[in-house]
């Protein structure tokens, strides 16, 4: 008896502390990722930025006494925020605004380019650009009575598919940034008027590990 419970009490210790490790990734690895993500890019910009410097403007950086290319810490980081700022401010200038459009035209004018470019960008704003789909979140009832899931309405018609008393609805899948689109009755379809856009993207692509208002 003795030996059993021992055997139980170390099967306990050794699922708690498994228990323990599996929430400390979960709480450790976004932050980890994102950390050496941003150290990557920074120490990247260090690292090649005073080699570019010392081949166009050889007399502004000077070598080491093993004779490397001399590097100033901090300075990739100075760089990317400098860029990003800067990359900002002219988009917004009515020149670059028209050299965005021209491009845009000729990309979805250009066979084969299109079908893939036109997919991305449509995809893109649905989520995050002025031409947002993805804002009206809904419960919607596909598979049987009392199942519903979580989606989007991006149609409030299908009027192209001759069935005006239904919408057109996306629904993403968990843990993926791929999904299903629907085309249900209206009656099937239930508006979530208190939780936000993000929010029940949120709670869907997490399977539902995350709270609606978190």
């Amino acid at each position: 008896m003795s030996n059993n419970r021992v055997q139980q009490g170390l099967k306990s210790v050794v699922r708690k502390l498994f228990q323990f490790f599996l929430q400390g990734l979960v709480v450790l690895a976004p932050i980890g990722i994102t950390i050496w993500v941003i150290i990557s890019l920074f120490t990247l910009v260090d690292s090649l930025l005073p080699n570019i410097v010392k081949t166009f403007f050889p007399q502004l950086i000077n070598n080491d006494a093993e004779g490397n290319i001399q590097r100033f810490p901090g300075l990739g980081f100075l760089v990317v925020v400098s860029l990003v700022l800067f990359v900002g401010w002219i988009s917004s200038s009515f020149i670059v605004k028209r050299l965005v459009d021209i491009l845009d035209t000729v990309l979805e004018n250009t066979p084969g380019i299109k079908f893939i470019y036109s997919s991305v960008k449509d995809f893109l704003e649905a989520f995050a650009g002025n031409k947002k789909k993805f804002d009206k979140p809904v419960l919607v009832n596909i598979d049987s009575a009392g199942v519903w899931r979580v989606g989007f309405i991006t149609r409030l018609e299908a009027e192209d598919f001759d069935l005006k008393e239904h919408v057109v609805v996306y629904v993403p899948h968990s843990y993926a940034i791929s999904g299903i689109t629907y085309i249900v009755p209206k009656e099937k379809v239930k508006i979530l008027n208190d939780i936000s856009a993000a929010e029940a993207m949120k709670f869907a692509v997490t399977g539902g590990v995350t709270d609606v208002n978190d």
